[in-house]
């Protein structure tokens, strides 16, 4: 089917429902490219505890942001918008869909309506709060951005410090809060965007996200974690999957709480992931199940 304007089908939804096989399928039919949209995908460090696809699955169609950079370097979501637009922009000179696949919703966001501009923040507030953050602890952070600005703390990920001192430094610098730096209004795209969220039971989700901790555990998760206590201070670390398991090495817990606390975590953010989806209403969401889903997705796209 020919549209004036290009096409950008997002697949999104919750850590392990399923994204990524999807997408390859998808790709694959529509013959094109993936764009990721994760956060944490990008850092070639972070292999295991990040469930990046399989070297298999990136063989079968063209992955863009897997592996792309190392956790030494600053990568925000201003970052991503701009390389993302850049690649879609070429993608589009060749092909008339692109696929872009995560559950990172900033990321997303990005690419679909544009970021803001944020005010950057001196390197003195910076380093002021990465050193509460280690001496005092994230719920520290958490209640500093609950009192500064309750509408960012009631979205934003609360296991990601990143996130929390990102917002925080905005505000501490400029006295304003963080959410009222993003736009309302949507900066316009010369393609056309197509959202198709993946919808599993929560039993169904919980018992997937139990089941890829320990199949990562398997592949070596305790290993990798190990090899970047050296990097433990930088932020793209402070994370699910590897915090827990500093605190293993730290002696501060045994291995089997650090895994449990990795499944009751990961559950926990994909509970997030999901009220922030559920908030926007351009998206389709898909049951895993009707038929070939790849045909369903094309049916409802109309292709």
């Amino acid at each position: 089917m020919n549209h004036e304007l290009k096409t950008l089908i997002v697949i999104l939804g919750p850590t392990a429902s399923g994204k990524t096989a999807l997408a390859i399928e998808l790709a694959n039919k529509l013959e094109t490219e993936i764009i990721s949209a994760d956060s944490r995908q990008v850092f070639k460090e972070m292999a295991i505890g990040t469930a990046k696809p399989t070297p298999e699955e990136l063989k079968q169609a063209k992955h863009h942001f897997i592996d792309s950079h190392s956790i030494t370097e600053n990568f925000s979501v201003g970052d991503f918008e701009q390389a993302g637009l850049a690649i879609l922009e070429k993608i589009f000179e060749t092909h008339d869909t692109a696929v872009m696949v995560g559950g990172s919703g900033l990321y997303i966001k990005a690419i679909c309506e544009g970021f803001d501009d944020l005010p950057t923040a001196s390197p003195e507030i910076r380093s002021k709060l990465n050193r509460e953050f280690e001496e005092q602890g994230i719920t520290h952070l958490q209640g500093k951005l609950k009192d500064a600005d309750p509408v960012y703390y009631a979205q934003v990920d609360l296991n990601n410090p990143q996130r929390l001192i990102r917002a925080l430094e905005v505000f501490e610098q400029t006295g304003v809060p963080f959410s009222s730096y993003r736009k309302a209004v949507l900066s316009p795209r010369p393609f056309r965007v197509i959202k198709i969220g993946i919808d599993l039971p929560r039993e169904i989700l919980y018992q997937r996200i139990n089941r890829r901790v320990d199949e990562m555990v398997k592949q070596g998760l305790i290993a990798e974690v190990e090899s970047l206590l050296p990097y433990r201070h930088l932020n793209a670390l402070n994370t699910v999957g590897y915090s827990e398991l500093f605190d293993y090495f730290d002696n501060k817990t045994d291995l089997e709480t650090a895994i449990a606390l990795i499944k009751q975590n990961t559950r926990r953010f994909a509970k997030r992931q999901m009220t922030w989806f559920r908030k926007d209403q351009q998206i389709r969401w898909l049951t895993p199940g009707e038929g070939d889903s790849t045909d369903v997705i094309l049916r409802k796209l109309d292709y």
